[in-house]
């Protein structure tokens, strides 16, 4: 019970201050201890701040330090590379922009350009002539800040690196246009370090020398378009056929995205690629405020588009004529040129309109898959100059170079020789076989007339009658006459020169048949009549020549009364030339494999053959239908608008001719009928220092041509009568 009272009683809490003192110590203790940690806490976070700004301080010392010695012993190296490559450059005083490669203009006779030629392609222009877009498409897709660098760009530098980093394709690279002139200039296309150091020196240098409208004018005449083709005048004239003064905007758009791949992107290779690349141009150029937003729209959908076929046409191989003969006729060409050449554009179209025509129609069912014409007037001027169907697959001139027998087109030559020794169109000869040492010549017909004046022999091709002609008046005399009248390949002196067995080219033979149609004017066939430099000055201008009289004016008469009935009577029927008096002569050789026709009127002489580049026999391809057909399809196109004219004939008319009908002219004379009496022969003209020179020898009254008679490119010389070689058992076949 006591307990329990105990736990009952209340003890009662004093506060007095005495009991502050006798608190236990553990307690203050800690309180201390509290206070204390709290206070060194608040002590420590300044100084630990403070550590913190000085370490961070520290590290972009140090590195803001060694960026400083790297950007400068990084710029000591690149001083040093600068040094060093630059050093290896010409000294910049001796520097000079070089020559640009001289381009030679070609144009027709009526002044149109027909080509150009040279390494660039074509000619230097101005920034002036240009229209305005035209640069500006390749500042746009270029350098669309080529008016604000000093040659460098760094901004486009950087943003080539950063779009190679991230494998970004990027509208611009990172080199200027004054690089790229540069390096066109001065250096090579290989991608080196030292290279492009080169480059970047040379390009300060080039703007501090000249302006930028000069640096652009100098960057579009000297960079490289593809196929072939240096500066922008030469791009335009290969890909639209025109200059670049005349040049679209979205023709310039395409010009100027060749840049990135000239040979990948060439409009006439890869189309749609060009038009792309131009779609990416045009963009660009409305970007940078070149051209309004319609004129990109409407630019966008029309897009430029490569002629087609230029590369092919043939008027190359008249401008590669032009080439051959150029060096003899001016010398060097250091400058830009102008050659005049005596080229008809109209007649040169109509020419390979007609080979291409009928050949395209019929080529393939006679097997004749090549042909060339030539075409001049009686001055020797050449109008027209095919050397084959397809200039781009072939550039081998058959026109010029291809070497061919020429069949009874050679004829002439043998009959001009008879007659001037003596015989007239009226002479009668036998057409019947002939054995000569076991070589026997027929007719194509395999038929034989009897007995047959000239006329009649000529016009009906009669291989008979001209083998007897060539062995009376002798293969030497026949060779003499050939090479008077303007032939100069090698000719062999034997029977069968008579059937045209001896090769020779379409421009000489037809060369060869002008003095008939100029009343007997030997002439030197030429295709440039002025030259002169591109800002005008005279370099050459051909004079009014001739090689003189080759034919008396009587044998001029005859021969063109008895070659125009080859067109009426004989094997060329089928020619078709309304309103002209027109002559001419068919040829074919042996087994079909050439097939020619050379006619004329008093305006053009026009050759045409067809034949394979192999020699291999056509599907009897004759002088009678194709190369007449094709004859008849450009003489018409080209005579258009001339004046119709006779030939000379100087009054002659053939006794035979006089009947009424074809049958008058076939069978003049009876069997037995006598020949008329040989004609003195006239005197030949030898006032002029060019004309030939006649002999005195006995039985010789025709001109005797030098010893050595040109033979073209294999130069083999005339071989001599002891080199002659019997032949005969080889040719057999006919000639017509």
């Amino acid at each position: 019970m006591a307990r329990k009272k105990a736990q009952k009683e209340r003890i009662e809490p004093t506060f007095s201050d005495e009991d502050d003192d006798h608190a236990p110590a553990v307690v203050a203790e800690r309180r201390a201890s509290r206070r204390a940690r709290d206070d060194a806490r608040d002590g420590q976070k300044p100084s630990r701040r403070k550590e913190q700004k000085k370490r961070r301080r520290s590290l972009l010392g140090a590195l803001f330090y060694w960026g400083l010695v790297l950007t400068t012993w990084g710029m000591i190296g690149a001083g040093g590379l600068i040094v060093y490559y630059g050093a290896q450059l010409p000294h910049i005083d001796n520097l000079a922009i070089p020559k640009r490669p001289p381009n030679i203009a070609i144009l027709g006779a009526d002044g149109s350009l027909l080509a150009n030629r040279g390494d660039t392609g074509g000619a230097a222009i101005r920034l002036e002539e240009l229209p305005p877009y035209l640069p500006r498409a390749f500042i746009a897709i270029e350098d669309r800040r080529f008016y604000s660098h000093w040659g460098i760009d760094p901004i486009g530098v950087l943003r080539a690196l950063v779009n190679d980093a991230f494998g970004r394709r990027g509208v611009q690279g990172g080199s200027t246009l004054t690089q790229q002139l540069a390096k066109n200039l001065f250096l090579s296309q290989e991608r080196t370090l030292s290279r492009k150091i080169q480059e970047a020196i040379l390009a300060v240098w080039l703007e501090r020398k000249y302006s930028k409208d000069r640096i652009l004018e100098l960057y579009l005449n000297r960079v490289y378009f593809g196929s072939g083709a240096y500066g922008v005048d030469g791009a335009a004239e290969k890909y639209f056929g025109h200059p670049a003064k005349d040049a679209t905007l979205p023709e310039a758009a395409m010009l100027a995205g060749l840049m990135k791949a000239p040979s990948r992107l060439a409009p006439n290779h890869n189309p749609q690629a060009a038009i792309d690349r131009a779609g990416e141009v045009i963009t660009a150029m409305a970007q940078a405020g070149f051209i309004t937003e319609s004129e990109a729209q409407n630019a966008l959908a029309h897009p430029a588009h490569a002629v087609r076929g230029r590369d092919s046409s043939s008027v190359n191989y008249a401008a590669d004529y032009v080439m051959d003969v150029l060096d003899d006729t001016i010398g060097a060409i250091n400058e830009d040129i102008v050659v005049t050449s005596t080229i008809n554009p109209d007649m040169q179209r109509a020419a390979e309109r007609a080979l291409d025509g009928v050949l395209n129609k019929e080529g393939a069912k006679y097997r004749a898959s090549q042909g060339a014409l030539v075409s001049m007037d009686p001055t020797g001027a050449i109008r027209a100059l095919v050397g084959g169907r397809d200039y781009e697959d072939s550039q081998f001139d058959r026109a010029i170079a291809a070497h061919r027998q020429p069949g009874s087109a050679f004829k002439p030559f043998v009959y001009l020789t008879a007659l001037e020794r003596g015989l007239t169109p009226d002479t009668v000869r036998e057409d019947a076989p002939i054995n000569i040492n076991g070589w026997q010549p027929e007719n194509a017909s395999h038929r034989y007339m009897g007995q047959v004046n000239l006329t009649t022999a000529l016009a009906m091709s009669l291989n008979t009658v001209a083998v007897r002609l060539g062995l009376e008046v002798g293969p030497r005399a026949i060779i003499q006459t050939a090479h008077r009248l303007g032939i100069a390949s090698d000719l062999q002196s034997n029977a069968s020169i008579a059937l045209g067995t001896s090769e020779v080219t379409p421009l000489e033979l037809v060369t060869g048949y002008a003095p008939f149609a100029n009343g007997g004017i030997g002439v030197q066939a030429h295709i440039i009549s002025r030259v002169r430099t591109a800002d005008g000055k005279l370099l050459y201008a051909r004079k009014g020549s001739s090689n003189g009289r080759v034919i008396d004016p009587t044998y001029v008469a005859m021969m063109n009364s008895m070659l125009e009935q080859t067109l009426i009577i004989g094997t060329a029927k089928r020619a078709d030339l309304p309103g002209w008096q027109a002559a001419g002569k068919t040829g074919t050789s042996q087994d079909y494999r050439d097939a020619w026709f050379v006619g004329y009127t008093s305006q053009l002489v026009t050759g045409v053959w067809i034949g394979n580049d192999d020699s291999s026999p056509t599907n009897r391809a004759s002088g009678a239908n194709l190369p007449v057909e094709i004859w008849s399809h450009y003489m018409r196109d080209a005579l258009k608008g001339m004046v119709a004219a006779g030939l000379p004939t100087g009054g002659w008319r053939s006794e035979s001719l006089l009947g009424s009908g074809p049958a008058a002219s076939l069978w003049p004379f009876s069997p037995g009928a006598p020949n008329p009496a040989p004609r003195q022969m006239p005197h030949m003209d030898t006032s002029n220092p060019s004309a030939p020179i006649l002999a005195n020898g006995a039985g010789s009254g025709a001109p005797i041509p030098p010893e050595d008679i040109p033979a073209g490119p294999g130069g083999r010389r005339r071989p001599s009568a002891s080199d002659n070689r019997n032949i005969f058992q080889k040719l057999f076949g006919a000639f017509n």
